[in-house]
């Protein structure tokens, strides 16, 4: 380590004031044409009689001049622009740096530690390069992971995503994840590098809730729709991981409750004459109870025979008076039923319905799927479930928000059941990530839409508060902390957040966040936008990040990269190989 650090550039020293919690630097002469701004830097000390190594990123620098803030000298400056005796010969360059890791040396190699006290003046700043951070987590490098570089520099950022089992690669607990960022900042393709990094793990269940299709596409193809042409299903395939895309028409829905509220929700009642929400309700509760009693099972809704069970419930006098107490509005309802002709109403509005439950070719029901990912036998690799909820995968069967609500609450409450009973019965973790695109739709700060909606949003903000000792991890993709509900932003471990974030709410959310250290806002503030950039290959997407993702950042404090824009990178970078 002090032939690696001799050998690297030395870019200052420390100066004053510092404190355990800020250095100030001093920067060289020979360093001041130098791009600063994000390197990572490092310095060597002694403490308690052991060699200690502190990083952190230089988040900002500045110029001082006293003599040009002398008021006789400005007047002279404003008049010549410059006096060559003291402009820029006088000038000196300071920096903050702000401290992320501190490793000791030990028995056996590097070990955490704090920055327990400020070095002297004059103790040299050098710049970290890929062989230093190799030598200092050199224990760990099987666990470590890239999505990129140092934000601005060119080492990578050593990064680790834990199962959340027990074990050496485990973290003992799940972790929750956000991902931040407006639209064109990568957060998409940083979602699925991640997705990458957690599949590595043959124990390990992903389940990616996809309402747009975004995850979907790419799993199908094998090549992602964008600039970044990631391989997942070769990278999937080397890594020996079972991988699974179902869309609408591979579910087939289970539940009775979701027969009576569809049917409440479509044009069955409305064209019979029920006008009222509360009425179609009713009507669909009282020909739900009656199906049942005539033992007609979910799987025959779409039958003909079934059909003709419900229309004949419908015109019985007592289904009727359970519907409508008044004579008038009873007699109208049977005579709506009665020239109404039944084979238009069974093709047009009772089969898209009933074809929801119907058990296609190549089709599984929610129960069947939630067995198949986590009654698996040990030494079995877990799989990967792609879940693609877009109107696009019906494929022709009636299809609306609401029934993609009841499905994703379906699938939900499935998950959560399996991890209560996993941890209760069996006291494993159930060891399984829950990826959701788009999550400002599930899980809005704000009140749901409609009660399903709504339903969804509170069981996801209960899930973000109880699963975690289960070992149920979720991880939500979004535009904007604001988007999400408070209590999930509340219990998010890691965060990424993605260009789009520097200005007024969303600034504050962010500052609240990351626990409103100046200087990280500062560097945070100097992202660009990708789109800004002259071409697609120029691009850079910058992320911040917080949380116990990196051995780089247990002192809190948030670390930058920018990702990865060449999939070819990405790929070598994490011995990934594509078949």
């Amino acid at each position: 380590m002090t032939k690696l650090i001799d050998q690297s550039e030395r870019i200052g020293v420390i100066g004053s004031p510092s404190s355990t919690a800020q250095l100030t630097l001093d920067i060289l002469g020979t360093s001041v044409c130098k791009k600063l701004i994000g390197e990572l830097a490092l310095f060597r000390y002694l403490q308690d009689g052991r060699n200690h190594y502190s990083l952190g990123q230089i988040t900002e620098v500045r110029l001082s001049n006293i003599w040009h803030e002398d008021p006789t000298m400005r007047s002279l400056i404003r008049q010549k622009g410059r006096v060559d005796p003291i402009s820029e010969r006088q000038d000196t360059h300071m920096g903050d740096m702000t401290i992320s890791a501190v490793f000791s040396d030990g028995v056996d190699g590097y070990e955490p530690s704090i920055l327990g006290t400020v070095p002297a003046t004059g103790t040299p700043i050098h710049l970290v390069g890929d062989e230093i951070l190799q030598a200092l987590l050199d224990k760990y490098k099987e666990e470590m992971f890239y999505l990129g570089k140092v934000y601005g520099s060119t080492p990578k950022l050593p990064l680790w995503f834990k199962h959340f089992g027990k074990g050496r690669q485990g973290a003992g607990e799940a972790y929750h994840l956000g991902i931040f960022g407006k639209t064109g900042s990568g957060k998409s393709v940083l979602a699925k590098m991640i997705l990458l990094a957690y599949a590595r793990y043959s124990d390990m269940a992903i389940f990616v809730i996809d309402p747009q299709g975004e995850f979907s596409k790419d799993m199908k193809t094998g090549q992602a729709l964008g600039e970044f042409q990631l391989p997942m299903i070769g990278v999937l395939k080397g890594l020996k991981k079972p991988h699974e895309v179902l869309g609408v028409r591979n579910l087939v829905l289970d539940r009775w409750n979701f027969f009576e509220e569809i049917i409440a929700g479509s044009d069955f009642f409305e064209r019979l004459g029920m006008h009222t929400s509360d009425k179609r309700k009713l009507a669909a509760e009282v020909l739900r109870e009656q199906l049942e009693r005539e033992r007609v099972t979910l799987n025959q809704l779409y039958t003909r025979d079934a059909f003709d069970a419900a229309w004949r419930i419908l015109q019985d006098d007592h289904v009727l008076t359970q519907i409508y107490s008044g004579r008038e509005r009873k007699a109208e309802l049977l005579r709506m039923i009665q020239s109404t002709d039944a084979n238009d109403h069974f093709n047009a509005y009772w089969l898209p319905v009933a074809n929801l439950f119907q058990y296609r070719t190549g089709a599984t029901s929610v129960d069947t799927l939630l067995r198949k990912v986590f009654d698996i036998q040990a030494g079995t690799a877990r799989p990967i479930i792609v879940v693609d909820l877009s109107k696009e995968s019906a494929g022709g069967l009636y299809w609306n928000d609401q029934i993609q609500a009841l499905v994703i609450n379906r699938l939900f409450d499935g998950i959560v059941l399996q991890a209560e009973k996993s941890y209760t019965e069996k006291n494993t973790s159930l060891n399984t990530l829950v990826i959701i695109d788009e999550a400002r739709r599930l899980a809005s700060r704000e009140q749901g839409e409609n009660e399903e909606a709504d339903r969804i949003r509170k069981n996801l903000a209960d899930a973000a508060l109880t699963t975690r000792k289960y070992g149920l991890g979720w991880m939500f993709i979004t535009q904007s902390p604001l988007n999400l509900h408070r209590d999930i932003v509340n219990q998010l471990r890691i965060n990424f957040f993605g260009f789009g974030l520097a200005m007024g709410a969303e600034f504050n959310a962010l500052k609240e966040i990351v626990g409103g250290d100046p200087n990280s806002l500062k560097l945070y503030r100097s992202f660009r936008d990708p789109h800004c950039a002259f071409d697609a290959v120029s691009r850079q997407y910058a992320f911040m990040t917080t949380g116990p993702v990196s051995p780089l950042s247990f002192a809190g404090t948030p670390l930058f990269l920018t990702a990865f824009n060449n999939p070819g990178e990405f790929l070598k970078v994490n011995n990934f190989t594509v078949s």
